[in-house]
Protein backbone atom coordinates (compact mmCIF):
# COMPACT_ATOMS: atom_id res chain seq x y z
CA UNK A 1 0.00 0.00 0.00
CA UNK A 2 1.23 3.45 -0.87
CA UNK A 3 0.17 6.52 1.12
CA UNK A 4 0.88 10.26 1.28
CA UNK A 5 2.43 11.81 4.40
CA UNK A 6 3.14 15.47 5.27
CA UNK A 7 6.40 16.44 6.97
CA UNK A 8 5.23 18.41 10.01
CA UNK A 9 8.32 18.65 12.18
CA UNK A 10 12.07 18.66 11.74
CA UNK A 11 14.16 19.46 14.76
CA UNK A 12 17.62 18.94 16.13
CA UNK A 13 17.78 16.77 19.22
CA UNK A 14 20.66 16.61 21.72
CA UNK A 15 22.47 14.03 19.58
CA UNK A 16 23.87 14.22 16.05
CA UNK A 17 20.44 13.07 14.80
CA UNK A 18 17.51 15.13 13.56
CA UNK A 19 13.96 14.11 14.43
CA UNK A 20 11.47 14.02 11.53
CA UNK A 21 7.74 13.54 12.16
CA UNK A 22 5.05 12.99 9.52
CA UNK A 23 1.30 12.46 9.53
CA UNK A 24 -1.01 11.01 6.85
CA UNK A 25 -2.52 13.36 4.27
CA UNK A 26 -6.30 13.75 4.57
CA UNK A 27 -8.19 13.58 1.27
CA UNK A 28 -10.96 15.97 2.50
CA UNK A 29 -13.64 13.38 1.71
CA UNK A 30 -12.72 13.39 -1.98
CA UNK A 31 -13.29 9.80 -3.21
CA UNK A 32 -10.82 10.46 -6.06
CA UNK A 33 -7.99 11.65 -3.80
CA UNK A 34 -5.13 9.15 -3.91
CA UNK A 35 -4.88 8.91 -0.10
CA UNK A 36 -8.62 8.26 0.54
CA UNK A 37 -8.13 4.47 0.50
CA UNK A 38 -5.42 4.71 3.17
CA UNK A 39 -7.47 7.19 5.23
CA UNK A 40 -10.49 4.85 5.28
CA UNK A 41 -8.32 2.01 6.60
CA UNK A 42 -6.22 4.06 9.04
CA UNK A 43 -7.86 7.40 9.85
CA UNK A 44 -4.95 8.75 11.89
CA UNK A 45 -1.34 8.08 12.66
CA UNK A 46 2.17 9.40 12.78
CA UNK A 47 5.59 8.34 11.59
CA UNK A 48 8.73 9.56 13.32
CA UNK A 49 12.37 8.82 12.65
CA UNK A 50 15.70 10.08 13.91
CA UNK A 51 18.17 10.61 11.08
CA UNK A 52 21.89 10.77 11.88
CA UNK A 53 23.09 11.49 8.33
CA UNK A 54 22.71 15.26 7.81
CA UNK A 55 22.48 14.95 4.01
CA UNK A 56 19.67 12.41 4.34
CA UNK A 57 17.84 14.62 6.86
CA UNK A 58 18.14 17.59 4.50
CA UNK A 59 16.11 15.66 1.90
CA UNK A 60 13.00 16.22 4.08
CA UNK A 61 11.36 19.66 4.18
CA UNK A 62 8.61 20.72 6.58
CA UNK A 63 5.38 21.36 4.68
CA UNK A 64 6.22 19.01 1.80
CA UNK A 65 4.38 15.74 1.15
CA UNK A 66 6.14 12.40 0.74
CA UNK A 67 5.07 8.90 -0.23
CA UNK A 68 5.45 6.20 2.39
CA UNK A 69 5.34 2.76 0.81
CA UNK A 70 4.37 -0.27 2.90
CA UNK A 71 5.73 -3.26 1.01
CA UNK A 72 5.94 -6.71 2.62
CA UNK A 73 9.42 -8.20 2.87
CA UNK A 74 9.58 -11.49 0.95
Amino acid sequence: MNSLWDDQLKQSIPTPARSIRMSPVYGNGDPNHENTKFWKASPSGSFEMNVVNAEAADMFEVGKTYYLDFTPVP
